[in-house]
């Protein structure tokens, strides 16, 4: 009996996913269970389980088609199915009437960014090969090289399998001076191609729900310099003492600020909160997450019940959680649902500035570098100081001054008495 599939809501938030890259062929046998496509969601990329075992018999939608969640993608049939040409076109029109757009641009096909126009050579190049979608067929790994090469791959003539573009092809591209354009400190002209990148459903939805926490939370900002001395010195002689274990262990400045975090929410738990229209919403448990940048915007996987773990459980998952995200293998449940974000660019050398709230939650945290300075003691001498600036950005519905202003304090004495995290 066929059986359709179809694109899955793979997160909450989810209204459609761009197919990125099929990992089954019409023909192949299919179990339950198994992996047959890989899905940017709006919060990462994802693999897409068959829910039926049998035949894939059809492939309706093209590697890079964007397509709305519940529109037909693929039709499975049983093993000795017999399925007439009417039949699978009678499927694919259902398909294309579930998703008009996508069936729109299969067909009429948008002209590629203007860029500039290849040297004529006495025999012309082959054209490249392109899905039914109308996008070049290349690979996963030569897009990327391409993209950070300023290459527009259009140009590339393909030596994969179906002539399919693969990394090496960009390679020869480049190494017979094409692509990109090269730099020199007294150059002239452009530094790179000119050309337009379409966002991805991520970079979508980080744009628009920026866009309306920036507008409909009411944004204040409180920030404190603390002594980041006692905790510096806490973690080298930590990691010191961790270095003779089978399997070290080094803990990160951020694995004792999410200590420290989520131990002040646990002290003033009013901020560990949200905005519900007709009430607040205040959390019973610190799930926390920590922003983690990816290729292509940024994810905030979630700690669960951080009030709960010590500083080697919190590093531990943070770690797992980060790696699980740059890879794309984040599950929604580990992404969806936090109560409260840390946000720290400190390990890129900023030293301060002040983050959006990620609605509902009604606060974040933005963590700067450690920068050394000068400063007075209690005995009023200067000596070089290692200070931490953080700020809180707060939903003024949700978060006052003095509330903002107590949990900062709390945070602070954490920080800056850091063998507390320990106990």
């Amino acid at each position: 009996m066929a059986k359709d599939v179809t694109m899955p809501m793979l997160s909450p938030s989810m209204t459609e996913g761009t197919l990125v890259r099929w990992l089954k062929k019409e023909g192949d046998t299919i179990k339950s269970g198994d992996v047959i496509a890989e899905v940017e969601t709006d919060k990462a990329t994802m693999d897409l389980e068959a829910f039926d075992s049998g035949v894939l018999r059809k492939i309706f939608i093209a590697e890079g088609n964007r397509v709305p969640v519940n529109t037909r993608i693929a039709l499975i049939t049983d093993k000795d199915e017999v399925v007439s040409d009417h039949e699978l076109s009678a499927h694919a029109a259902a398909s294309a009437t579930d998703n008009e757009e996508v069936s729109s641009a299969a067909s009429h096909p948008a002209p590629s960014p203007a860029s500039p126009a290849p040297a004529k050579s006495p025999a012309a190049a082959p054209a490249p090969v392109t899905t039914s979608g109308g996008r070049v067929k290349s690979s996963p790994l030569a897009r990327k090289v391409a993209e950070e090469r300023g290459i527009n791959i259009t140009r590339l003539t393909g030596t994969g399998p179906g002539g399919r573009i693969v990394k090496k092809d960009v390679l020869a591209f480049t190494a017979t001076g094409g692509g990109g354009s090269s730099w020199s400190p007294f150059g002239s002209g452009p530094i790179a191609e000119d050309r337009r990148t379409p966002l991805s459903n991520m970079r979508q939805t980080i744009a628009r729900r920026l866009v309306e926490s920036k507008t409909q939370n009411p944004h204040f900002y409180l920030q404190v310099e603390v002594d980041a001395a006692p905790l510096l010195a806490l973690r080298a002689q930590v990691n010191k003492g961790f270095e003779s274990l089978p399997q070290p262990v080094k803990f990160s400045v951020n694995d004792f600020i999410i200590k420290a975090t989520a131990e002040a929410l646990r002290r003033v738990p009013k901020v560990n909160a949200s905005w519900e229209g007709d009430a607040i919403h205040q959390f019973p448990d610190v799930d926390l997450s920590f922003a983690v940048s990816i290729p292509d915007g940024l994810i905030t996987p979630i700690i669960r019940e951080a009030q709960n773990k010590n500083i080697k459980q919190i590093s531990e998952e943070a770690k797992s959680l980060a790696g699980k995200a740059r890879d794309g293998k984040l599950k929604p449940e580990e992404f969806v649902g936090g109560t409260f974000t840390i946000s720290n660019l400190g390990m890129l050398g900023v030293d301060s500035f002040s983050a959006i709230i990620n609605p509902p939650q009604a606060a974040i945290l933005a963590v700067g570098s450690v920068v050394k300075k000068p400063v007075v003691n209690d005995r009023d001498e200067i000596v070089v100081g290692h200070r931490l600036n953080l700020t809180l950005s707060c939903d003024h519905r949700v978060v006052d001054g003095a509330l903002g202003a107590t949990f900062l304090a709390e945070l602070r004495t954490l920080v800056e008495n850091p063998a507390i995290l320990l106990l």
